[in-house]
């Protein structure tokens, strides 16, 4: 006799045994059981991104591309560029799919009542629900949160996450040096150093729901960190906009988030023209990989997500021919921010100084010739 506490065996069957079904009956549409969910979502919420898509179903953004793309191919949905984004896509139905969406449902109550034979289904979809979502919370919860370490929180901040009030988490930890850095003590991370309880930060995150819109991951090097897709994961299960603060420095990883659907901005911090990266980033030229810059700068260009680069300027480390290097490197950004250089009692070498308001204006619109969208951050008065 069959071992009915063998509920992984049971779970596959399931899984199994509904792909064949829809595979059959969704064969004259020339769909699969991989589309219909898809299919559905979309025809339900109209004008929704590919990354959103992504980001609901948990699945990865490769797969879920591949399926949308066969109900593009088949006529059944299509993508329109975002009129104020066009790195964005919307989706949405085509007249094709409105002839068939009536008996798509139908075929899913139809599976449906299959399934509830002999069953008290409606209790039963309810545990199921429950299931689900201990499988997002408390599995992930006990296994990786502890892997995260936290180095601060500020609780609010109206600067970090453009046009959002929102929360700064830092992590600790960086692989780069930047001389002028005002983060020390998260790049040379004390031996007493005492880290923030990840828990903790999503309990505080979880009070201020309604009141914050987003929360900002900087640091130190957020990708350096073992467990970050799932402590975002946590974060996004309480509705928050999540942007990440990077160095560029690990394009796969940075890759590997976008695509997870879980990231909503990304801020790239572009350090210097490229034959300076090296000296700039407190690092030796047989050591840093200028190619790994590259390659962040070059997919953030061409992916659909919100992001941003950004360059503090240093009168020791940044010249006017430098930030037009960097301009032409760049050009076609979305967004291109110059930030003010302030010195602070935690930086890596103090000394350094910073160009004055009129400075930065002169600076500003030489890369504006390259990068329209240029502006100017944190610039004190007078």
């Amino acid at each position: 006799m069959e071992n009915n506490s063998n509920f992984l065996i049971h779970l596959s069957i399931l899984y199994r045994n509904m792909q064949k079904y829809f595979d059959r009956v969704l064969a004259k549409y020339e769909i699969g059981s991989g589309q219909l969910f898809y299919l559905f979502y979309i025809y339900e919420n109209e004008g929704i991104s590919m990354q959103e898509t992504s980001r609901i179903s948990e699945v990865d953004k490769g797969t879920t591309t591949k399926s949308i793309n066969r109900l593009i191919e088949q006529g059944y949905v299509r993508a329109q560029t975002d009129e104020n984004d066009h790195r964005v896509k919307r989706l949405y139905t085509t007249a094709k799919a409105a002839e068939i969406m009536n008996d798509l449902y139908e075929l899913r109550n139809e599976y449906r009542n299959i399934l509830a034979n002999g069953v008290a289904f409606d209790a039963f979809e309810e545990m199921l629900a429950q299931a689900c979502e201990n499988s997002r919370t408390e599995i992930v919860e006990e296994e990786n949160l502890s892997n995260i370490k936290i180095g601060g929180l500020q609780k609010l901040t109206l600067l970090d996450y453009p046009g959002k009030a929102a929360a700064t988490i830092f992590t600790s930890g960086c692989n780069f040096k930047c001389p002028y850095c005002h983060n020390r003590d998260l790049v040379f991370v004390p031996d007493n150093y005492a880290y923030l309880n990840a828990e903790e930060v999503l309990e505080y995150l979880e009070k201020r729901k309604g009141v914050l819109d987003g929360v900002c991951i900087s640091g130190g090097e957020p990708l350096l960190q073992e467990g970050l897709l799932d402590f975002i994961k946590q974060i996004k299960r309480l509705n928050y906009l999540v942007k990440i603060d990077t160095n560029g420095n690990h394009p796969e990883r940075l890759k590997k988030l976008v695509d997870s659907g879980y990231v909503d901005y990304v801020a790239m911090d572009v350090k210097n023209s490229p034959d300076k990266y090296a000296a700039t980033v407190g690092l030796n030229e047989d050591v840093f990989q200028l190619s790994h810059i590259k390659e962040s700068i070059s997919y953030l260009l061409t992916c659909d997500i919100d992001y941003e680069f950004r360059t503090t300027v240093v009168k020791e480390f940044h010249t006017k021919e430098d930030l037009i290097d960097i301009g032409r490197w760049i050009r076609g950004a979305k967004h291109y921010y110059l930030q003010q250089y302030v010195e602070s009692g935690n930086v890596i070498q103090p000394g350094f100084s910073a160009y004055d308001k009129e400075e930065m204006e002169d600076l500003l619109e030489e890369v504006k010739a390259l990068v329209p969208t240029a502006q100017l951050r944190g610039m004190k008065e007078g």
